[in-house]
Order: structure tokens, then sequence, then C-alpha cells
């Protein structure tokens, strides 16, 4: 083991860094996102060539965030590429939408997916148990309280819990987590691949649909979405063993396993399943385990996504409360989330707190509008952060760059092209929420600026 200054601890390795990306990236959206994407393209063999697409374009920003992250292995992530390539305003940005929209709603998102999976076993989970006559609510309604929202709620408290205890615990259980997710994902694959229902005359099925290069790019961005993850394992380079050469592998081999787990599992539902079933089917993966083995089937895969969601959550609590941490260590943040826990070496009130954040935001019901709110300005700062490896060329020479981008400069550009058409159509098909999303950050700015005025010091190393 060894220790930093800031006293967080190296004590992750290159399994549960591998773990980390495969495990935050696999979440619901292997079972939901088809649907969408065959209602834009028409015919399963463009679905699997826009996952295809998805998988190159991640596997681009994988390689580029490899070269930063094995420069500059820090708490943070993104937070630290953006604010040494442009400054600490753009890391101070990037964080604060980490903090209070982008990562906390998404810990939201999977506790409450976690509640609505179980809930086909416990149907009460979904009652009301208290309205609240104010219309704070989504639509502009009641905020209605439900029982499962308690249980969203109990899950998050208690993967913070295991993160807290120490980085090594919070890894192990990644790691059992993701693997126990890939075994059931694989025996869905191969039921499906192997099953008496299924016909290859279904991948060659279609319907109508957008079509185009409309219909790829809106379908790209659904399946964008899905492979959305995989950088989280930079946000713990501070806390991985041997960085330089642990983190390029665990980027570029976990989004290649992800693209291979995506294709495999959509050849299944293509195969059980024709493109109208799919088109027509909220839960893909359910339909087509009905259609092999029935309704024992189908629980087999509510099963196999409560597994997914949980390791998701786990890998975006382990991951996402190093940004507050490092912005707090770094003077930009409020001062007690800089702390790291004598005896755990973890960034304890920094997991409390965004975990206690994301916790309210279950009970918000608004998590999905503040997910549209930052789709917009989440991916300008993907963009820029793939973008950072060649300014950094520039700006920082000297760098030492122990991996350096796999064709350089063509796949970092191809990746901000990639967030670029994804900024481009999220703002034609969601302009108001884009707008509000923006706003939201620049609240963040007065806060910046007194931050950056002496309202609290940065941290030195050894004092």
């Amino acid at each position: 083991m060894s220790e930093g200054a800031s006293g967080l601890r190296r004590e992750l390795g290159p399994w549960a860094a591998m773990s980390i990306v495969v495990g935050t990236v696999i979440g619901s959206g292997i079972f939901l996102v088809p649907k969408d994407m065959v209602q834009h393209v028409g015919s399963a063999g463009m679905v699997l060539a826009v996952w295809v697409a998805g998988g190159v374009l991640s596997l681009a920003g994988a390689l580029s965030y490899a070269e930063l992250s094995a420069a500059l292995p820090e708490a943070g992530g993104e937070y630290v590429y953006l604010r040494e390539a442009y400054g600490p305003l753009w890391g101070f940005i990037y964080g604060w939408t980490q903090m209070w929209v982008a990562k906390s709603g998404s810990i939201a998102t999977l506790a409450t997916a976690f509640f609505l999976y179980l809930g086909n076993f416990f149907p009460a989970l979904e009652r009301v148990f208290y309205r609240i006559p104010l219309p704070i609510g989504p639509g502009g309604g009641p905020l209605e309280l439900r029982y499962g929202q308690l249980l969203a709620v109990a899950a998050i408290l208690f993967l913070a819990g295991v993160n807290y205890l120490g980085v090594k615990l919070g890894g192990r259980v990644q790691v059992a987590v993701t693997a126990l997710k890939l075994g059931l994902i694989a025996a869905i694959v191969v039921v499906g691949l192997g099953a008496g229902p299924g016909s290859v005359a279904n991948l060659r099925s279609g319907i109508a649909a957008t079509g185009g290069v409309a219909g790829f790019f809106a379908a790209l961005v659904a399946a964008l979405w899905a492979y959305d993850g995989w950088n989280n394992v930079s946000m713990v380079s501070s806390e991985i063993r041997d960085p330089q050469r642990s983190l390029p592998r665990a980027l570029i081999a976990g989004a290649m396993a992800v693209m291979a787990v995506y294709l495999l599992a959509n050849l299944a539902y293509f195969y059980v399943l024709p493109a109208a079933a799919v088109a027509a089917s909220d839960r893909v993966a359910a339909e087509m385990m009905r259609a092999v083995a029935g309704h024992y089937g189908a629980a087999a895969v509510s099963v196999a996504a409560m597994v997914s969601i949980f390791a998701a959550l786990n890998g975006s609590i382990l991951s996402g409360a190093r940004v507050p941490y490092a912005m707090a260590e770094g003077g930009l943040f409020f001062r007690r989330l800089r702390r790291v826990h004598p005896a755990y070496g973890t960034p304890g009130p920094a997991i409390l707190g965004l975990s206690g954040w994301g916790a309210v935001l279950v009970f918000s019901g608004r998590y999905e509008e503040l997910f549209r709110y930052v789709i917009f300005a989440s991916w300008i700062l993907y963009g820029m952060t793939a973008a950072a490896v060649l300014v950094l060329r520039r700006k920082r020479p000297d760098l030492v760059r122990p991996y350096r981008t796999v064709g350089y400069p063509v796949l970092p550009a191809l990746f901000v092209a990639g967030a670029a058409s994804v900024v481009y159509y999220t703002f034609r098909n969601f302009p108001r929420e884009s707008l509000l999303g923006l706003a939201l950050i620049l609240l963040g700015l007065p806060c910046y600026v007194w931050w950056r005025r002496g309202g609290v010091r940065p941290v030195r190393p050894g004092g």
C-alpha cells in the first residue's frame, strides 16, 4: 500500500480498476435502449452498426483519457485535466455539474431503477405513502413519495457506508458484483442465441423509422448514453496502484469489453425478436427471455438488471465522490469535503455529501429532468477533455506521458467530433432543457468567484 500527501491510499488493483469501467457503464441501458434505437434506424443491422459506432467513439475517448490519466494520476479525473488544460474555472464547472446534478442525479436514477425492478417481485414498493400538496412534482403536480424510494435511499446509504470504510472494500464489492453481472448477462445471451424460438430471419427484419443521418445520430445519442461511465475510473486515479500502467489498460480493455457485451446482447435480442417486437417493448431483454422461458425467464432478467444496477451504483459512489474531494482540496469547494479519514483512508465527508444529495434527488421526482438539463453541458466538457490531449501536448510538452494516445491526433479529434454531434442533437431535441442546464451551471459562478478570492485555502502537500 502507498499513500500520497493527501492521505488517499493506492489500494485498487487492475481488476478493481477495470471493474469500475465495466460495472459503471453497464447499468440499465443494455436492457432498455434497443427500443429507442430501432425506432430511429429501423432494422437490426443498423442497430448493431450504431452500437459499433458508439463503441468506436467510446474507445477513442478511452484512448484519449488514457494519456491524461497516466500523465496526471490525481483524484478527480476530468476536473484535473480541464484545470490543467484550460484553467481552474473549467475544472470547477465540471466538478460543480458532477456534484449537484450529473453524478448525484445518476446515483438517484440508478437507485430508483433498482427499486422499480424489485417492484416486479414486490408490487407494494410502488405504493404512495405520502403526497406533498404543492406543485413541486413532475409536470407541476403534487410530489408523491413511494415506499420504494425509501428502499432506494437505503441502497445509496448502504453503499456509501461500504465505500466510507475503505476503498479496498469498495473495490472488492465492485469486482464481485461486476463479475456476477457479466455472468448473468452471458447466461441471457447464451439462452437467447440457443433458443428454439429464435430465427436468423429476425436479424434481417425492419420497421418504418426516421432513418437517414438524423435517425442514425438520434440512435447514436441513445447508444452513447448506454456507453456513458467508462471515464469514471479516472476519478479514482490517486487510489489505483501503478496508475501509469493500470489506468490505460482499464480504460481501453474496459471499453472494448463493454462493446462486446452490448453487441452480443443485441444479437440475442434480435435473434429471438423481430424488429417490430423490439420497437414495441419497453424492456427488451425481459421480452426476449419471456419468449424463450416464459414468466421465469422474465423474472431472471429482473434479477440480472438489479445486479447490474447495483454494480453501477456502487461504482458511481466510489468514483464520483473523488470529484468534490478534489475540488475541496484545490480550494474550490467546502473545506470539510477535503478531509480524509485517518483510519480508513477515504474521503468520508465527500462520500457522504455526494450520496446524501443523491438520496435527496430520489425524493425530488425530478432527477430525469435534471439529467436532460446537463446532457448538453456535460458533453461539451467531455469533448473539451478529449481536446485537452492536444492542448497539453502544446502547453506542457515536458509533461511525463507514460502512455501516449494511439492514433494521435485523429482519435482525440474523432471523439471531439462525436461529442459535438451529441451536443448538437441534444440542443435540437431539447433546446429548453439545454439552456436551463447551462443556467444551472452558471449559478455556480458566484461560488467560484468567492472561493477563488480566498473562501477556502487549497491544500498544500505536507501541510
